[in-house]
């Protein structure tokens, strides 16, 4: 098991503060990410949360890891998480029945748990988890992901949405979602028109489907949070194809709202800052081959696009 921003991962209490008393353990949140699967800069789970890592460890009493080798041999080491957020591709993370159960039983426990960009589609015989746990997920023959410039312009008043300004962005936007009975729990946070050009696939699994062609011209939820019966907390984010647009400041802060927000920890009006990141930062962690015609000057003038 690789850990990357390890912290104390101890499950006692903190050390002792001056004067004797002791400090309340730190909020733990892991992330199990998937391998990068679409060249130098698409689906690279790693690099996404490393950057909303690197944030949270900023953060007082927030504990931030990532793992990168897939679902855990021992899941001690998730047991006291505040929250558990996953990226990968498909059902790549959790994968056996077994693992479900494990990761049931920690969601009855109230630890939160979210799901980023293509983990929402963990095949259509888990789903059932995931109404669960965060309340939506990816239905194939039913939810469409296409790549569109979503416009976001109104925020809930919800945490999550804490110090979001409205921003426009390109990024593989799943939408219409499978969602919990009369969406019971859930808060939509990014609702979005698509254009017309994204509900034109011929039918399947993920290209588009005669419920989609219908919605013509509504809106769509691309991502929420959802408040379990028991009092656990999650989301779900249908973006994150784009390892760029995590320079994006709202696109960032929302995901560190989220994130924080299902752990549990407390969110200021302004919402989590953060510093943008630098090119080495956007850079850093990537993997396979950098383009031939990717320049560090082209990171930079992205960076400054992408926050105009």
């Amino acid at each position: 098991m690789i850990l990357v921003l390890v912290g104390a991962l101890c499950s006692g209490p903190a050390p002792a503060a001056e004067g004797g008393e002791n400090r309340p353990a730190p909020r733990r949140i892991v992330f199990l990410t998937g391998r990068q699967s679409h060249g130098w800069s698409g689906h690279a789970y790693s690099a996404d949360c490393q950057l909303l890592a690197n944030a949270l460890n900023k953060l007082a009493g927030v504990e931030a890891v990532v793992l990168k080798d897939g679902w855990p041999k021992d899941v001690s080491v998730l047991e006291n998480a505040s929250a558990i957020v996953i990226a990968c591709d498909g059902n790549g993370i959790i994968g056996s029945r077994k693992n479900y159960q494990a990761m049931d039983a920690l969601a009855k426990k109230g630890i939160g748990i979210g799901f980023i960009h293509y983990s929402l589609d963990v095949g259509n015989e888990n789903g059932k988890y995931l109404l669960d746990w965060i309340g939506g997920c990816y239905e194939q023959h039913w939810s469409v992901n296409p790549s569109w410039k979503a416009d976001f312009k109104t925020f809930p008043d919800h945490p999550i949405a804490r110090g979001v300004k409205p921003f426009a962005i390109d990024d593989e936007w799943y939408y219409h979602m499978r969602f919990r009975e009369d969406m019971k729990g859930i808060t939509p946070i990014l609702t979005a028109i698509p254009p017309e050009s994204t509900r034109r696939g011929p039918d399947g699994a993920h290209s588009g489907n005669p419920t989609v062609r219908a919605r013509k011209g509504m809106a769509e939820h691309v991502a929420w949070a959802f408040e379990r019966p028991d009092g656990g907390r999650g989301f779900g984010f249908t973006g994150g194809h784009v390892h760029w647009n995590y320079a994006n400041d709202n696109y960032r802060k929302l995901l560190l709202n989220a994130v924080c927000w299902i752990a549990k920890v407390e969110i200021p009006p302004d919402g989590i800052t953060s510093t943008r990141p630098t090119v080495e930062d956007m850079e850093a962690n990537l993997a396979g081959d950098r383009p031939r015609d990717w320049s560090a000057e082209r990171t930079r003038r992205t960076i400054e696009q992408l926050n105009r």
